[in-house]
């Protein structure tokens, strides 16, 4: 068997798109966050309320409009490869790896999302508050074990590529 040969046929397998579409998908949630975590968080936590004004005015940061589209699309892949890979062994991987999704975009709309509206939209002040600065450190700290999370979902994800589809199964 050539290894450096590509099966363009079995790539373009709906079984095979819908699942590599999911995936990739998924990945770009974790690039996000990822993004947000290098670069925007360590921003707006670093000096609460002063650091926030970042989200605030006509020209503050918008995450939300990444944010808010990419969630029902992915869901939406997930779903549809799931149903493409029905009678595959990949069922319980991609099963499970929807159900890990949810469960932290439930975490997410339940405590992250609050948590972080009620600290951004607290109004402008260039002094320091004590409080809210151990605030968002606590929502970074439980947003980056949130991503690790997403992280171990998405090499549990990867995995179903390595098992056969239903079509490759009759070759």
């Amino acid at each position: 068997m050539d290894f450096c040969a590509i099966n363009t046929t079995a790539m373009f397998r709906p079984a095979n798109l819908l699942l590599s579409l999911a995936i990739l998908s998924y990945i770009i949630v974790i690039g996000g966050a990822t993004y947000e975590h290098l670069a925007v968080v360590p921003q707006w936590a670093a000096a609460p309320p002063a650091s926030l004004a970042m989200f605030q005015g006509t020209y503050g940061l918008m995450a939300h409009h990444f944010w808010i589209p990419i969630h029902p699309v992915t869901l939406l892949l997930m779903a549809a490869a799931l149903a493409a890979n029905w009678r595959s062994p990949r069922r319980k991987t991609i099963g499970l790896s929807i159900a890990g999704y949810v469960l932290v975009l439930v975490i997410t709309f339940a405590h992250f999302v609050p948590e972080l509206i009620a600290i951004t939209t607290t109004p402008y002040s260039e002094a320091i508050d004590a409080g809210l600065q151990a605030r968002a450190a606590r929502w970074e700290t439980l947003s980056l074990v949130r991503l690790a999370f997403l992280n171990i979902v998405a090499s549990f994800f990867l995995g179903a590529l390595t098992l056969p589809a239903r079509s490759e199964m009759k070759s």
